[in-house]
């Protein structure tokens, strides 16, 4: 009989992982830049106990199904599991709601939760749900609810203030930072839950499976991939502009940009190395420097750039450029200030 406090099979623990393991560069700089603002995160903290935070997990309590060894107990030994894994020092509590979507989300700060709805649970096989529970776990470990909370305040002024054009506009484009930040915060999720689940093909699936549903016996992942190549290349200038107007307002990245680029992740060797003991450690956090990161994140930029085929990026590029510039440079002065 194994133990309480082990996973179900033969999985490695990354012992004392860091979130910046296998968070997108994007993702990391900023998350590196909010962790050295000394006290952000109690303010953070308190703003999201103006939102609810507590109220939410009332109401979770209330009206869904917590999972324990005795209610929906598969899914409680994937939480159980990938925190062991992932070395949470808290395993997260998990309710299960009554809803035909197909959804999961990491709710809070101190004492985060996960729910998941019946619909994913319908959708998914063991060793999906495994990575979805494992993608839930990874924003916990990271920290994600803090864009989330800024996102969702700065949304509400937006809109009592849209009388106020510059003011609008202003707030505007930090609401679509931080969409384009959260959706960066999805994949370094995806990657996170690919480490707590190790199973490449189940993550994929799963993946797949938020676009195309249950009939698994219908999609081949190979075709999606090849999917995802002709979304990046297709048509002319108006399409790319069209494709960007797409994702406003979005949190998420489409289904076929998130298995494109978490197959492109395994496939670089980030993912082996990690298994093998090669990641940075929790401990070593607080060294992390604000200014490498940022010089990481812009360098993922220019390389998915240099690698996109759309043609709209091709014309933008030399702007994006001088824009990313823009941003190493104010990084760098706030660097230099807090060193």
């Amino acid at each position: 009989m194994r133990s309480m406090t082990t996973p179900d099979r033969n999985r490695v623990q990354l012992t004392g992982i860091s979130s910046r393991a296998y968070e997108h560069p994007a993702d990391r700089s900023a998350l590196v830049a909010m962790r050295s603002l000394t006290g952000f995160d109690s303010v953070l903290k308190r703003m999201s106990g103006l939102f609810g935070e507590r109220r939410l997990r009332l109401m979770f309590l209330a009206s869904a199904v917590r999972t324990t060894d005795t209610q929906f107990r598969s899914i409680y030994d994937m939480g159980r599991d990938s925190a062991y894994i992932l070395d949470l020092h808290r395993i997260p509590e998990i309710y299960v709601q009554q809803d035909p979507k197909a959804y999961a989300m990491a709710i809070g700060f101190d004492e985060p939760f996960i729910v998941v709805s019946t619909g994913l649970l319908d959708l998914m096989d063991d060793e999906e749900l495994r990575f979805v529970i494992g993608h839930e776990m990874s924003h916990i470990l990271s920290g994600h609810a803090v864009y989330g909370t800024m996102l969702a305040i700065l949304t509400r002024l937006a809109t009592r203030v849209a009388w106020i054009p510059l003011g609008y506009i202003g707030l505007r484009v930090i609401v679509a930072a931080l969409e384009e930040w959260q959706r960066k915060a999805e994949m370094s999720a995806d990657r996170g839950g690919l480490l707590a689940g190790q199973d490449p093909d189940a993550a994929l699936r799963a993946l797949m499976k938020l676009a195309g549903g249950s009939r698994l016996h219908e999609m081949n992942i190979e075709a999606f991939l090849d999917q995802a190549r002709e979304y990046d290349t297709a048509g002319d200038v108006r399409d790319g502009l069209l494709k960007v107007l797409n994702m406003l307002g979005t949190t998420h990245p489409f289904a076929v940009t998130r298995v494109a680029e978490l197959d492109r992740w395994r496939r670089s060797g980030t993912y082996n190395a990690i298994l093998a003991g090669d990641y940075p450690r929790r401990e070593d956090d607080a060294n992390a420097s604000v200014s490498e990161e940022v010089k990481a994140a812009a360098n993922s930029y220019r390389e998915s750039w240099a690698q996109s085929q759309d043609p709209f990026i091709g014309v933008l590029r030399d702007v994006a450029e001088g824009a990313v510039n823009a941003g190493e440079r104010i990084f760098n002065r706030f660097a230099r200030r807090e060193n």
